[in-house]
């Protein structure tokens, strides 16, 4: 009997949709920083393109087949199922379709390829929180409708990418939580950003689009209302935020799949044992089922070793297979 083998692609997408893939579970991070440290590379979202609209079209031949390479090197080496690509500063939509392309040529159809596609209010910077705050209350229908056109805005850029070939989803990158908490409370999050992520949602998923939906922090309060959006699935899972996988795994898992839990506050400067013990519940309590997705907490940012990287990727190997 013929077994048929999935790409990491085709397993992604397997858990996204619910479902449990054959074999180890897939594995996912927003964002691999450890290039320099990896490959001796510095990684594109780190570089500097000042220069871009001086460059000839030969150079920046050069620069897009770059950045592809490196991202497809990435996730082959540590056996990533998805190229979550982030544009270069000063790359226009021309660019980012070009090294998409260059992405598929390489890799084909092995890899699942998105972008960061959010529209919805997030934790504003401290510059602005004021500002931000005083218009929720002084102007809030004005608020409403300048949230309806970031979704319009990003389901129009949804639409360049659509019937491509290049694009399998989009990952919604707007953090809403503290680790303590939501920073607005739940009925406000439900005036101002449930209505808006659901009409995100519902509008990528229309063109064909799956969508991972981010945020950091305390995301209990408002669990329910970020799965009411129809998300494929959650990302972060942060244990910092006190989210218990296990829990969000009995109250959601069989509605939404789950991404990530392994602490990144451990991978940076927690023991061995104790990164070994955050990968190992992340598998317990998430591959039961399907609908998991292993990965960290949040990415594989700079300063992270990346021999705690290495390990937790050990303990995936040996402890994170189907069969």
């Amino acid at each position: 009997m013929t077994q048929i083998t999935l790409t990491p692609r085709e397993k992604l997408i397997l858990a996204l949709e619910g479902k449990q893939p054959p074999g180890r579970v897939p594995h996912f991070e927003l964002v691999f920083f450890l290039t320099m440290e990896a490959f001796g590379r510095v990684h594109p979202r780190q570089r500097i393109y000042s220069q871009w609209n001086q460059m000839s079209q030969a150079e920046r031949d050069l620069h897009i087949r770059d950045v592809a390479d490196l991202y497809v090197l990435s996730a082959r080496t540590y056996e990533q199922s998805a190229v979550f690509f982030h544009p270069p500063g000063g790359w226009d939509h021309d660019a980012n379709v070009r090294c998409l392309e260059e992405v598929r040529n390489l890799s084909g159809m092995e890899f699942y390829t998105c972008m960061h596609g959010d529209a919805t209010y997030s934790i504003p910077s401290g510059e602005h929180m004021m500002e931000f705050i005083s218009r929720l209350a002084d102007e809030p229908q004005a608020m409403k409708d300048e949230a309806d056109r970031k979704v319009d805005e990003a389901l129009a850029n949804g639409a360049k990418w659509r019937g491509k070939g290049l694009m399998d989803g989009f990952t919604l990158c707007c953090d809403y939580c503290y680790n303590n908490n939501p920073f607005l409370s739940p009925p406000m999050f439900d005036e101002f950003i449930t209505p808006y992520l659901t009409r995100l949602i519902a509008g990528y998923r229309e063109m064909g689009f799956y969508t991972i939906k981010h945020t950091d922090g305390n995301i209990m309060p408002i669990l329910d209302s970020l799965v009411s959006a129809n998300p494929h699935a959650l990302h972060s899972l942060d244990p910092q935020g006190g989210v218990d996988i296990a829990e969000v795994k009995r109250r959601v898992g069989d509605q939404v799949c789950l991404i990530g839990n392994v602490s990144c506050g451990l991978l940076q400067t927690g023991t061995d044992e104790e990164v070994i013990e955050s990968a190992r519940y992340a598998l317990k309590h998430g591959m039961p089922g399907g609908g998991y997705v292993f990965g960290t907490s949040n990415c594989i940012y700079t300063g992270m070793p990346l021999k705690r990287y290495e390990l937790m990727l050990d303990v995936w190997r040996k402890e994170g297979n189907y069969e």
